[in-house]
């Protein structure tokens, strides 16, 4: 997917998206698999009630480099989420699968891998979680301006842009 990341000011407002969110809930988004490939740099979080982005969490998650990928194959879905300090990675993987019209992107994770200056040191299978407790995300939108934005399972709001290839 070949479209640059957008620039701050062009990403929308949390008020923007509780409006965008409430549209959703009734018509859905649209968004299939193909939409959704790629490699997404976290960039905001919004607490559960709040439209004021916690600048905290926002800041720390973008300095250790936050990021969501998704390879989309058909149907299909592998998801990738990790965070780095320094020269240490480390990485959630496991597949996912759209729910519903809104979507639901649900995911669980079946590996986790620790990487050390690009060398993975450390791999382990993780046990399946229960069906009801499967981790999710509440799709809102994606912008062709390079953005996508989601409600998690704890009710938090998260906003990433897409990296350039």
């Amino acid at each position: 997917m070949a479209l640059s990341t957008p620039l701050r000011s062009e990403l929308p407002t949390g008020t923007t998206l509780l409006a965008l969110e409430q549209q959703v809930r009734h018509g859905g988004t649209g968004l299939g698999p193909a939409e959704l490939d790629g490699c997404w740099q976290l960039d905001q979080v919004w607490p559960k009630g709040s439209s004021r982005a916690s600048a905290f969490s926002g800041l720390l998650l973008r300095g250790l480099g936050a990021r969501l990928e998704i390879e989309a194959a058909g149907e299909a879905l592998q998801l990738s989420n990790a965070v780095k300090l320094g020269a240490v990675e480390l990485r959630f993987r496991g597949p996912g699968r759209l729910l519903g019209s809104r979507p639901l992107l649900e995911f669980w994770f079946e590996r986790l891998e620790l990487r050390l200056a690009g060398r993975l040191v450390l791999q382990r299978s993780l046990p399946a979680p229960a069906v009801r407790r499967k981790p999710f995300f509440a799709l809102i939108a994606r912008d062709p301006a390079g953005w996508l934005a989601a409600r998690g399972r704890g009710g938090g709001l998260a906003l990433w842009r897409l990296q350039n290839p």
